[in-house]
C-alpha cells in the first residue's frame, strides 16, 4: 500500500433533470480530520449525509468541501386538499339553502380560496429526492477522484522520505566510522586534556583525574545515539513499506531521530564529527517537514 498525501483537490460537475451543481473538495495538512461545508441554502438534509460521506473516505487533513448548485426555474408543483374542498362544498350547499337566487361558484373562486391549493414540501417531491441522490452520488466520486488525487501526491512524497532516510542512515554510518570515535583516537585525547588539567595546577589529585577520565569517555560515548538512530531508520521504513495512514507515527519517529541527533552532535568533542552532527540534524527535519504531508 502507498502513503498517502494530505493535500489534494477534486471537481465534479453534473446536471440533472435541469439541475446544475458540482461538488468541489480539497484536503490540505491538520493534525487530525477537519470537515468544513459549504453549501447552498435549502440544503440542510445534505449535511450529515456529506459529512458521513468524508469521514468514511478520510482519516487525517482538513477537508473543505463545497456545493454550488443551480436550478432551472419552474412551477412548484400544486394539488388539491380534498378535506379542504370537501368542508367547502358543504359550506357551499348551506349558502345556497339559505340563498337560493345566488349565482352559483366558479371554479377560479373556488381554487382561490386559502387552503384549497397547496404546495407539496420539498421532502415529499420525488424530483428532490432524486435530486438529493444525484448529489450525494456526485460528492462520492469526486472524494474518490479527492483518494486517487492524494495517492498520486503520497507516491511522490514516499520517493523523497526514502531519499531523506538513505542520506540519515549515510550520515550516522559515517559518524560510527569517524577517526575521532577510534579508541587511541579518543586515549590520546584525554590524555591531552588530563596533560592540560595537571600543568594548569600541582594539587590535583591522579585517582580523581583518573576518575574525571573515565566519565568524560563515557560521555563523549555516542554509540546508543547510533544504535537508535539504526533503529528508528529500520522502522520508518518499515512504516513507509506498509503505506497507508501512517503520519502520526513517522512524525513520533521523526521527533525521535532529531532527539537523537540532538544528543549526538551535544556529545561530540570533535569539530568533525560535530559537523556531521549538524548536517544529520538538518536532513532529519527536512525528513519531519515532510512527514507532515502524510495522512
Amino acid at each position: 500500500m502507498t502513503l498517502w498525501s494530505m493535500t489534494g483537490f477534486a471537481r465534479v460537475d453534473e446536471t440533472v433533470d435541469g439541475t446544475r451543481f458540482a461538488w468541489e473538495v480539497k484536503t490540505v495538512n491538520a493534525r487530525g480530520l477537519e470537515i468544513r461545508l459549504r453549501l447552498p441554502p435549502g440544503s440542510d438534509a445534505l449535511e450529515p449525509l456529506s459529512r458521513a460521506a468524508i469521514a468514511r473516505r478520510l482519516v487525517r487533513g482538513t477537508c473543505h468541501a463545497n456545493l454550488i448548485l443551480t436550478r432551472e426555474s419552474r412551477t412548484p408543483p400544486l394539488r388539491v386538499n380534498a378535506e379542504a374542498l370537501e368542508s367547502l362544498a358543504e359550506a357551499i350547499d348551506v349558502l345556497r339553502a339559505r340563498f337560493p337566487d345566488a349565482a352559483p361558484p366558479r371554479i377560479d373562486g373556488l381554487l382561490a380560496v386559502r387552503g384549497i391549493l397547496e404546495t407539496p414540501e420539498e421532502e415529499d417531491d420525488p424530483s428532490r429526492a432524486a435530486e438529493q441522490k444525484a448529489v450525494m452520488e456526485a460528492l462520492e466520486r469526486a472524494l474518490e477522484a479527492l483518494v486517487l488525487a492524494r495517492a498520486g501526491e503520497g507516491s511522490a512524497l514516499e520517493k523523497v522520505l526514502r531519499e531523506r532516510l538513505d542520506l540519515i542512515e549515510a550520515l550516522t554510518n559515517e559518524a560510527e566510522q569517524h577517526p575521532a570515535r577510534q579508541p587511541e583516537a579518543i586515549r590520546q585525547r584525554l590524555k591531552e586534556q588530563v596533560k592540560a588539567l595537571i600543568g594548569a595546577s600541582s594539587v590535583l589529585d591522579a585517582d580523581r583525574l583518573h576518575q574525571e577520565a573515565v566519565m568524560l569517555a563515557s560521555k563523549a560515548d555516542i554509540r546508543e545515539e547510533l544504535d537508535r538512530l539504526h533503529a528508528h531508520i529500520a522502522a520508518a521504513r518499515g512504516l513507509i513499506e506498509e503505506g497507508g495512514p501512517v503520519g502520526r507515527r513517522l512524525d513520533f519517529l521523526a521527533q525521535e531521530l532529531g532527539r537523537e541527533a540532538n544528543t549526538l552532535s551535544a556529545k561530540s568533542n570533535d569539530a568533525s564529527l560535530t559537523a556531521i552532527g549538524l548536517e544529520l540534524k538538518a536532513t532529519v527535519e527536512q525528513f519531519r517537514e515532510q512527514v507532515q504531508n502524510v495522512e
